[in-house]
């Protein structure tokens, strides 16, 4: 089937199989490879991107269902080669070990922060509670956010 879908502003068409989930097609179909696959149960986040607007785990969706439709990437975050205020946070406050769940922590507080751009801990908690990071005890995390919404 044919899929039309905008990509950190790029557009592309492809022909893709009706089956192929959304977190296969960008890093298949489009070498988009930060985006990562976790579970592909939707349990830990590491596939979160931002749909029309919206945060979603792309492992839970086809990539047919994204016809006609923008994606937020992680690897649309940085601009010209420097980090944006997240990834910065997120550098500066050593808020990853291991990295797997870093692209999905970064696009959850890239929607939490457009929604709220000066979030509690509390409010950074719940905006994250769909990512599951397994090195880091979240501290460092949560308070990166923070920072960046500053």
């Amino acid at each position: 089937m044919e899929v039309k879908v905008t990509v950190n502003g790029q557009s592309y068409e492809r022909d893709v199989e009706p089956r192929k989930l959304l977190i296969h097609f960008l890093r298949d179909d489009l070498d988009l490879t930060g985006s990562h696959v976790g579970c592909d149960t939707g349990n830990c986040g590491a596939c979160s991107v931002i749909f029309d607007g919206v945060l979603l785990k792309s492992c839970m969706m086809l990539a047919v269902q994204a016809d006609g439709s923008t994606v937020e990437t992680v690897e649309g975050l940085a601009q010209d080669g420097e980090l944006n205020p997240l990834q910065q946070a997120f550098s500066d406050h050593h808020a990853l070990q291991c990295g797997y769940c870093t692209p999905g922590m970064l696009m959850s507080a890239t929607a939490l922060l457009r929604e709220n751009p000066h979030p509690s801990e509390d409010e950074v908690r719940k905006g994250i509670q769909g990512n599951i990071c397994r090195c880091t005890g979240y501290v460092n995390i949560v308070a990166a956010i923070q920072a960046a919404g500053e």
